[in-house]
């Protein structure tokens, strides 16, 4: 998994079980590589490349993959251990109203790379058939989680999964750890840690006014956000304001919380009335405490408990749900949620390259 916050390449060892229908899993080993500050520019800039040249990086970066998957089994120890490799790669381009929508990293050479079987563009099928092809992790919420009535994935981008009468929901709320993270490298930092540089700076209002003004905002799901709306509409406007990076940090902050907050507000009438809700929260931004604890104070009023589980599942929840989408194609069985995308049905997405020798 290449998430759009660019802080590495999240590679997971999962073994999973089925019995009577439900699934149970274990992560065996997991880790999160790195980019090189060459590699992490060409992703960043992928989608200005001409044709020619992002299929070159789609090439390149797919053997990259593989070469990470290779070096990932010998640390490791887990030769003839991998059955098959899922790799959802790094999302470039995004417009599911016109049909597309693009991951780098070539599955063909992945699976050359590594001799292994693989799954890949998880997401085209679900496009192809009129759906938003985001966020596709619900389906693993529903499999693996099912103790939890919300899940906030705060990653690049932050998305909001919920149960719904009519079976589960989700979708993107709004840009955050890309936006967060750009604006801590103004001070020198990859990211704001703990959220400790937002703490210390104060709301905007004016700023903070036109952020909720944001047209995407009032849109009814299912809806999911390209990565370009972080860093080519909120970024600068951000930056259009004259105030110190901590005040910009802080009103970004409590942008992402009051956007989350007023999804969950719209959504919690259409959830299943249970007694006890609780929210699980993953993805990098879980680690952000200040954020965590202003989201735990606006969404008191809904009576929802937040909790934000170990380490291993806040850094490799989607890693964990990518490979398990990938055995589900793999065993030929829904894996994307047609409530959840809008996609006219449900549908088995993923392309599958072999690269064991017959």
């Amino acid at each position: 998994m290449s998430g759009s916050s660019l802080d590495g390449l999240d590679i997971a060892f999962v073994e999973f079980e089925e019995t009577a229908r439900k699934w149970s899993y274990e992560i065996k080993a997991a880790k999160c590589s790195p980019y090189s500050a060459d590699l992490y520019k060409n992703l960043q800039q992928a989608h200005q490349l001409s044709a020619y040249d992002y299929l070159l990086l789609h090439s390149s970066f797919g053997k990259y993959i593989g070469t990470q998957v290779n070096t990932f089994i010998d640390e490791f120890d887990l030769y003839h251990k991998v059955q098959l490799i899922s790799s959802h790669g790094h999302t470039t381009f995004h417009s599911p109203l016109l049909g597309m929508t693009a991951q780098l990293g070539d599955g063909a050479a992945i699976a050359a790379t590594t001799e292994i079987n693989v799954v890949s563009d998880l997401r085209a099928m679900d496009v192809a058939f009129g759906g938003q092809g985001a966020p596709i992790v619900p389906i693993g919420e529903r499999l693996l989680f099912d103790d939890y009535d919300y899940f906030l994935n705060l990653g690049g981008i932050a998305n909001l999964s919920f149960k719904s009468a009519a079976g589960y929901v989700a979708f993107d709320v709004c840009a955050a750890n890309r936006v967060m993270n750009m604006l801590a490298n103004r001070d020198g930092k990859e990211y704001d840690e703990g959220g400790s540089i937002a703490a210390s700076g104060k709301v905007f209002t004016p700023l903070l006014n036109r952020l909720n003004s944001l047209g995407y905002y009032s849109l009814p799901y299912p809806k999911s956000l390209a990565n370009a709306f972080g860093t080519d509409e909120v970024f600068p406007l951000i930056n259009g304001f004259d105030i110190s990076n901590a005040d910009k940090l802080r009103t970004y902050v409590e942008h992402i919380v009051m956007q989350i907050a007023s999804a969950m507000q719209r959504l919690n009438s259409e959830t299943l009335g249970l007694s006890s809700q609780k929210m699980l929260v993953t993805g990098g931004g879980a680690f952000n405490t200040f954020l965590v604890q202003r989201l735990a104070a606006i969404i008191q009023p809904l009576q929802i408990e937040v909790a934000v589980p170990d380490a291993m599942l806040v850094n490799y929840k989607e890693a964990l749900i990518m490979a398990l989408i990938g055995v589900l194609r793999w065993r030929e069985e829904y894996n994307v949620l047609d409530t959840v995308t809008g996609a006219r049905r449900s549908s088995i997405g993923g392309a599958v390259w072999i690269g064991q020798e017959a």
